[in-house]
């Protein structure tokens, strides 16, 4: 899926809007006053609506997060009752990582699983480093070889090579908490869940950047699928740590190619096919996040544009209800997230800055952003408190409404714009930094 990308398009139609939002405004400056009080109330009205929609947003996920958090108590079961598992390991161009990510699946608490990494093609040493593994005496582990065709390709290679009824998928940047599979597998004994999203965190925290992600994981992405997951309606089931249902990834086809997003494909699949997904936060994977903000632009890009991609093919879920209606909530809620929330906060942001400025409402404005950084300071300690997270990161807040998450939602929105004309995006392996495995941290 690699193209020529152009953003010129996209840039003239935001261009367009700014500059009509902009002559909107100045030439009520000079209309009669009549005209100025309207379009001033039609101000007051607008930022209320905004502010209630945020509002209606922030506390439903936080209190349907917080009704998943009281009510996850699941009773592990018995070592005899634990049924075996699949672990599909994915891996492109990952031999800096690759090797602490299977000594995090060999050190997993469980008593019969077996390892399946599938080399994509890869250029460095991924091959050879995963070749090291096999052989081990407690867990098997097996590699397979392919032509570079993708994640999702290698996912199915990986599924379709499995022995066990349950597959457990990790992306080969991540490492996984040793209790990982025994939190998720419970969640299978409901025979109408076919997949169990775990909790990604940041691995990589050593920068400001890598911190803000740190708290984006927690509260902007963790606490919407964990309020998802309190009606079994978790919309994408993250790359990094999956379980899934053999029989349900058999029932839809597995992964499709595509799309940029596999991973939110794939849920949509099964959303469509009437199969409750659940979320698990005591499923724990680490993940590298970009540590630079081209590398951060670029992955974004992808994850929307993967995400309206599988939306754009699956639409018909968002048309026709499917039986279960939270499943079908929860599809209309990856539409809303990915594009209509990203465009309104851009647009706000610039509207009421445009409208302190000319109009002198400049108070008004500065109480707003008072009050969505007070929010997104609640929501941060909550968040971090029930995941039992690092106090240091709510701090973070302060910035991170007005920079780092509209930085983010200006990526999305021109994404948006990108995907809505079709515009053609190459796909670039982002950097990553060596993790240094329990072996090499022993010397």
């Amino acid at each position: 899926m690699k193209q020529r990308s152009s953003s010129l398009g996209p840039l003239l139609l935001v261009l367009l809007v700014t500059v009509g939002t902009v002559a909107v405004i100045l030439w009520s400056m000079n209309s009669p006053d009549q005209v100025r009080v309207f379009l001033m109330r039609l101000v007051l009205i607008s930022l209320v609506i905004f502010l209630g929609i945020l509002l209606i947003r922030y506390f439903t996920l936080l209190w349907f997060g917080f009704m998943q958090h009281t009510e996850r108590d699941i009773e592990g079961l018995d070592q005899g009752e634990l049924p075996p598992i699949s672990v599909i390991v994915p891996a492109f161009n990952e031999g800096a990582v690759i090797a602490a990510a299977l000594e995090s699946l060999l050190a997993l608490d469980y008593p019969t699983y077996e390892i399946i990494v599938v080399d994509d093609g890869s250029v460095d040493d991924t091959l050879d480093v995963a070749a090291r593994f096999e052989g081990h005496e407690a867990v098997p582990v097996r590699v397979f070889s392919t032509a570079n065709a993708g994640k999702a390709t290698a996912l199915n290679l990986g599924i379709a090579n499995a022995r066990y009824a349950f597959m457990f998928c990790m992306d080969s940047d991540s490492t996984v908490e040793p209790d990982t599979l025994r939190r998720a597998v419970p969640h299978m004994r409901d025979q109408s869940v076919a997949a169990v999203a775990g909790n990604v965190k940041v691995n990589n925290r050593t920068s400001l950047l890598t911190r803000l992600q740190a708290l984006e994981y927690i509260e902007g992405l963790n606490m919407p699928r964990r309020a998802q997951g309190f009606v079994a309606a978790v919309n994408i089931v993250p790359g990094p740590v999956g379980l899934f249902r053999r029989e349900a990834l058999t029932e839809v086809g597995g992964y499709e190619t595509d799309t940029f997003a596999e991973d939110a494909d794939l849920t949509l699949k099964l959303i469509s096919a009437g199969w409750k997904i659940v979320y698990e936060d005591q499923a724990i994977a680490w993940t590298q996040a970009p540590d630079r903000w081209l590398d951060l632009i670029q992955q974004r890009y992808r994850w929307t544009r993967g995400i309206l991609q599988a939306i754009r093919k699956r639409r018909g879920v968002l048309i026709r209800p499917v039986p279960d209606f939270p499943l079908w909530l929860s599809a209309m809620e990856m539409g809303f997230e990915a594009v209509v929330w990203p465009m309104m906060n851009v647009f706000a942001h610039l509207f009421f800055a445009i409208v302190a400025l000319l109009f002198g409402m400049g108070e008004l404005v500065l109480y707003w952003w008072v009050l969505l950084t007070l929010l997104d300071l609640g929501a941060a300690l909550v968040t971090v408190s029930m995941e039992e997270e690092q106090l240091s990161l709510v701090p973070l807040a302060l910035i991170y409404r007005f920079f780092f998450i509209l930085f983010l939602d200006v990526t999305k929105t021109f994404a948006a714009i990108e995907e809505l004309f079709r515009f053609g995006m190459g796909w670039e392996k982002l950097g990553r930094t060596p993790v240094r495995t329990a072996e090499e941290g022993a010397q």
